[in-house]
């Protein structure tokens, strides 16, 4: 075991943690670089080691400074074994997920219906809906049916949950008259989310790009505002018009929003894909 771990290249300090004895097996600890992950998975499985008997986990590296050619320096590369860990446990509906999306509902209508840009940037932080979309792109790109399947699913109904929490919002705050005069959507800039044109498609494909490369390096959080202006504003949009009977601008909320989610998908998945060629590619000129 320990002479095919070592002949990947990547596993260092290899460590027996208690001799075989008896036929009882041996306990092995060892450092991984994640550009070879993905082999000592496949040494693993070759193995017939159960998911009980291992576990592999990322350590952060504080010191020494990852500079240059050396052991360290590979710490951030790809590994298609950790992209799919945090896809198997985002593809699923929590009810933190749950939870954040009808916040996020809130705080969008009533940026939507008070036409206040800070209210929807609030919304955006807020939401979560950047992790099932990548989750989407590696069931699509790893051929994972299910995950992806249930990834979809969770998608559809956070952003389904946002467009019915503005909808019973727009509708109980115009039918209660809590502002003065009649309910209306104002007429500022976020009116035109219910159009397509050339930005929605470029920010849309950037944006996927930006998911994916933030979903690998575990910084959703911070980039989870660029993505959420491609779909808590058009879903909240969405929601708002149908509540205020509004339903041309419905419609063309709806059509932004397939769109933007289409182009997220779509270009997360390019970007995924690459990764994995150029890893596959790498892996191979050092075997």
């Amino acid at each position: 075991m320990t002479e095919s771990l070592e002949e990947t290249g990547g596993v260092h300090r290899i460590v027996i943690l208690n001799p075989e004895r008896a036929g009882t097996g041996v306990v092995l600890a060892g450092d991984v670089m994640p550009s070879v992950a993905d082999r000592v998975m496949e040494l693993i499985r070759e193995w017939g080691v159960t998911e009980e008997d291992y576990l592999l986990t990322r350590q952060e590296v504080i010191a020494p400074a990852p500079h240059g050619p050396g052991r360290f320096a590979a710490a951030q590369e790809f590994a298609w074994v950790e992209v799919m860990g945090e896809a198997r446990v985002h593809s699923r509906p929590l009810g933190r997920y749950l939870a954040l999306m009808t916040v996020a509902a809130v705080v969008a209508a009533l940026g939507v219906i008070r036409d206040n840009p800070i209210l929807i940037v609030g919304a955006m932080a807020v939401s979560p809906d950047l992790l099932p979309i990548c989750a989407l792109c590696v069931g699509i790109v790893g051929r994972r049916t299910q995950l992806g399947r249930r990834a979809a699913m969770t998608l559809v109904l956070g952003l389904a949950l946002v467009a019915v929490i503005a909808c019973g919002l727009a509708a109980a705050l115009d039918a209660t008259a809590a502002f003065d005069g009649e309910l209306h959507l104002g007429s500022g800039g976020l009116r035109t989310l219910g159009s397509v044109d050339y930005s929605t498609v470029l920010v849309a494909l950037a944006a996927g790009v930006a998911a994916m490369l933030s979903f690998e390096t575990r910084a959703a959080a911070a980039v989870g505002v660029a993505i959420s202006v491609t779909t808590i504003p058009a879903s909240t949009l969405l929601g708002v018009a149908l509540g205020l009977g509004d339903l041309d601008l419905a419609g063309g909320a709806a059509v932004v929003l397939a769109v933007n989610i289409v182009l997220l998908i779509l270009s997360g998945s390019l970007t995924l894909a690459t990764q994995t060629t150029l890893a596959s590619r790498r892996a191979a000129a050092r075997a």
